[in-house]
């Protein structure tokens, strides 16, 4: 989905078997085994996070693969393992493990890869630059998009930013949560986690916010930024067009599928 002549606007959920969604989400004694089978055809991406907790088998991710609409695309988040360290240059073995460990089975339907930080990891300059050239550009002649979760006040900075922008790694934008939000646009594509579901709210947020969210994605989509989203660095070039992947994860976790179909539905 997107405007014409802009990039792809992709909208999800993190998962796919939160226990109550058995209820509210799918239908009336439909089975577990087929639930991704389900899930994959009322939105455009799931953001898996099973791979933050330990490694899947290749053969699991092909099945995710097929059973998947073939215009599908996950986001994957990387281990733990690779960013719960003291120093982060250490983790390169970690990330080869990772990369070769079945993730290309996935094929086209691999989507950025999330490097998420704990929020007691502070920003050294050093320290992540050295991360950052471990991330490569492929594997397996498959592509790579990389994109960094960080959680902790002292990543607000412009250099912070320029490192991102410099290796074209993405800054996830942790919205609607106690973590900083950074706008800046530092890659190709925009990196969106929707963290405020309210209960009480049948979608999940106000109609006006789910406008709002709608809005950023399709000006991100065409090649622009938009307004009311404060920048710590320089602005990002305009370009023709960038990929969005923007994923409704946390908060009252019972309506975040209710909030990303309608996300949906107002970007198509």
């Amino acid at each position: 989905m997107g405007k014409k002549g802009g990039g792809i606007i992709r909208i999800g959920i993190g998962g796919w078997n939160y226990e109550p969604w058995q209820d509210s989400f799918y239908p009336e004694g439909h089975p577990k085994t087929r639930q991704l089978e389900y899930a994959s055809r009322q939105l455009t991406s799931i953001e898996i996070n099973s791979t933050y907790y330990g490694a899947q088998k290749p053969a699991t991710f092909a099945k995710w693969y097929e059973q998947t609409p073939d215009d599908f695309v996950f986001s994957v988040k990387a281990p733990r393992y690779a960013t719960q360290r003291k120093i982060l240059a250490d983790a390169g073995a970690t990330i080869e493990r990772f990369l070769a460990g079945g993730l290309t089975e996935l094929k086209h339907k691999l989507g950025p890869i999330n490097w998420q930080f704990l929020p007691s990891k502070k920003f050294d300059a050093a320290d992540f630059e050295a991360f950052l050239k471990l991330l490569p550009n492929e594997a397996n002649g498959l592509a790579l998009r990389h994109a960094i979760e960080v959680r902790h006040d002292s990543f607000q900075t412009p250099e912070f930013v320029a490192l991102a922008r410099k290796y074209a790694v993405a800054i996830v934008m942790g919205a609607d949560s106690e973590y900083p939000l950074i706008a800046d646009i530092t890659a190709a594509f925009v990196y969106v986690r929707l963290m405020g579901t309210q209960a009480g709210e049948v979608l999940g947020y106000p109609e006006a916010d789910l406008d709002l969210w709608t809005q950023r994605a399709q000006t991100w989509a065409e090649g622009g930024t938009p307004d009311g989203l404060s920048k710590l660095g320089s602005a990002a070039a305009r370009t023709k067009k960038r990929d969005v992947y923007m994923y409704v994860i946390s908060g009252h976790k019972v309506v975040n599928p209710a909030a990303a179909m309608s996300l949906i539905e107002r970007a198509g």
